[in-house]
């Protein structure tokens, strides 16, 4: 891929950056979201990053399609498939997640209202959940970067296998046609034999007449003279 590798992979880090913090943006609304005002504003954060992930899983499919090899081709459009799917699994995340939050918030203003108690924090520990969400995503780009290579490096000894097969057939075919060539050369030869045959075999005839004729006309001399 050459120039056109360098591209693909920054794209490629964009692309697993902008996921991570939009999982990250996620868990914070699970975690530290406390009224509807807050959650509006990390929606409005989650939409631009949302939207800025769709533009480059979309430039990274326009980079594969213009890769000149077909394993490289076939491999960067099935990772613009996996990030589609993983987009698609963030969007559905986030819409289960504001309705959850915004549930949890109506209910807890409302208690709160009855109740007349000052706002609580929710006591969850959102570093630590953010960094196995970190720790998940790099082994997942880890899996995808050993996927990429061994899909490549089976392309390329196919497509050895490939030539080899191409170069046996086309000596098969030249072997062919050689062969072709001396069986029409036996014909032509048999052929003849057999015409040069039937000539010695009519030659042998006439003589063999010619033979017992004079013979016959010998004894008929000899037997009736005059």
């Amino acid at each position: 891929m050459a120039a056109n590798d360098i591209h693909v992979r920054l794209c490629l880090q964009e692309i697993v950056k902008l996921d991570l913090e939009v999982k990250a943006l996620i868990q914070d609304i699970r975690d530290d979201v406390q009224t509807n005002e807050e959650l509006d504003e990390v929606n409005v954060k989650i939409r631009k990053k949302l939207n800025s992930l769709r533009i480059k899983i979309e430039e990274l499919e326009r980079l594969g399609r213009e890769q000149d090899r077909e394993e490289d081709r076939s491999v960067i459009l099935k990772n613009v498939e996996n990030h589609r799917e993983r987009l698609t699994s963030n969007t559905t995340s986030l819409r289960k997640t504001n309705i959850a939050v915004k549930l949890a918030i109506d209910k807890w203003e409302k208690d709160e209202l009855f109740s007349g108690n000052t706002p609580r924090k929710r006591n969850i520990n959102s570093k630590e959940s953010l960094t196995k969400a970190a720790s998940s995503i790099t082994e997942s780009l880890m899996e995808l970067n050993q996927t990429m290579e061994s899909q490549v490096q089976q392309g390329e000894q196919t497509m050895k296998v490939l030539l080899t097969s191409s170069n046996t057939i086309s000596d098969t075919q030249d072997e062919l046609k050689s062969m072709g060539s001396h069986i029409h050369t036996s014909k032509n030869l048999l052929t003849k034999y057999g015409r040069r045959e039937m000539t010695d075999k009519l030659l042998i005839l006439i003589a063999l007449v010619f033979f017992f004729s004079s013979v016959l006309y010998v004894m008929k001399r000899r037997l009736w003279p005059g």
